[in-house]
């Protein structure tokens, strides 16, 4: 008799998205939903904790279920359930974690908690012939880092942000321009219309030795234009956003091209570069790997862009890699608001 497939049902509930996905073991995406909450959101400009953790509360089981059908499978086909178990805000991770371990418990399946970093920096090897070690861009609404990937488990950060991240950045400023909720995708359509030549706007870090990231001075010299020029027109909004926009991307460009000569050093024969996180859907930050890519001879992988914000894809693949090597946890684990990559391999 054959050997039953692995599946596993990955479940994230970090943010603003309730999804869940069902992979197998060769990478195949059974069926994958995510339940966005824009609208819930959007009257208050940003994620409010409170409006999504109830929000996961009501469509965690729905989506379950939803997915489960999609794929023509029901629990007892599992092999295991993987849940992003933080960082996040809390009260969305704790209804994932606790409806991962009632299944885990009830159906007698493995529990694995995924940190939702993790999911970021592993699922463009679903779909890429990514190979350990790689350098990873980790670029979204909370982080901004960059990591050598040693392999699963296994990462060494070479440079963060010391304030904000770039996906807040972006958020931040599109709030300042008046722009709409979700800020960054808004921020992006307007920059392609806009003139990035428009404002004079400084590169934080840039030149600067390490591989760190600033964005909150750029952040503030917008601010500053702003109320300097008063009520700004539809164009003006739109030269903004394009001269926001290359100011960031060359500061991650900067800031990658210091990581990939420490890089380069620490693993001579490594050949890939990733970008992960929801920036990563960003089209100006890929057209700048792309080009990175080619200029150091590096091999430029990133995820689909559906894989790129927050997922059950990724959660569940991290899930598969982390199975394939013993890495399942018990149901004692508690959720993490805070849960640094370097600190995976302790789990404590």
């Amino acid at each position: 008799m054959a050997q039953k497939k692995q599946v596993i049902l990955g479940i994230e509930s970090s943010c603003d998205e309730t999804a869940c996905a069902l992979v197998n073991e060769k990478g195949d995406v059974l069926s994958s939903v995510v339940w966005s909450q824009y609208d819930e959101h959007r009257r208050f400009g940003g994620v409010v904790p409170e409006i999504a953790a109830r929000a996961h509360l009501e469509k965690c089981d729905i989506l379950i279920r939803e997915c489960l059908d999609k794929a023509s499978l029901d629990f007892k086909d599992l092999s295991a359930v993987s849940v992003a178990a933080g960082p996040g805000l809390i009260g969305g991770v704790l209804v994932g974690v606790m409806t991962a371990k009632a299944i885990a418990f009830a159906h007698n399946l493995p529990f694995i908690a995924v940190n939702h970093l993790e999911g970021h920096a592993l699922v463009a090897r679903l779909s890429n012939p990514v190979k350990f070690p790689y350098l990873l861009l980790l670029t979204s609404g909370g982080h901004c880092q960059i990591l050598e990937v040693m392999g699963v488990g296994r990462y060494k950060k070479l440079g963060a942000t010391i304030d904000d991240s770039a996906g807040e950045a972006f958020d931040k400023v599109a709030k300042m321009l008046d722009i709409g909720y979700p800020g960054g995708p808004n921020l992006e359509k307007r920059a392609k219309l806009g003139n990035p030549k428009a404002f004079s706007l400084p590169i934080p870090m840039k030149g600067r030795a390490g591989c760190d990231f600033s964005f909150s001075g750029l952040k503030t010299a917008v601010r500053f234009q702003i109320e300097k020029m008063g009520k700004l027109t539809d164009k003006q909004k739109n030269d903004m956003c394009a001269s926001f926009q290359t100011a960031v991307v060359a500061q991650m460009q900067d800031r990658l091209e210091h990581a990939l000569k420490v890089f380069k050093k620490d693993f001579p024969n490594a050949k890939d570069l990733v970008v992960g996180g929801g920036v990563a859907a960003n089209g100006a930050v890929r057209e700048m790997l792309e080009k990175v890519a080619v200029k150091h001879q590096m091999i430029f992988s990133a995820p689909p862009m559906k894989y790129c914000t927050d997922n059950g894809v990724m959660i569940a693949w991290a899930g598969l890699e982390r199975l394939r090597l013993g890495l399942t946890d018990s149901l004692d684990f508690k959720a993490r608001p805070r849960w640094p990559l370097e600190e995976l391999d302790s789990k404590k």
